[in-house]
């Protein structure tokens, strides 16, 4: 009985987290066009924690 050639194995493992990884980065980037707020811009345009709270005046 042959033994089990593992580095292939492993090798075989790295190839399709690879070739998963870029099909993910491929459909990402067909998505992409279709964004109309950018990359990590938020919808409103402002900063995260100053949408919805008005400055309440001091005193």
């Amino acid at each position: 009985m042959a033994t089990p050639n593992y580095g292939y194995e492993k090798r075989q493992r790295e190839l399709a987290k690879k070739q998963k990884k870029e099909e993910k980065l491929r459909a990402k980037t067909q998505r992409r066009p279709n964004d109309p707020h950018g990359d990590d811009q938020p919808a409103d345009d402002q900063p995260a924690g100053a949408a919805g709270h008005p400055e309440q005046p001091a005193g």
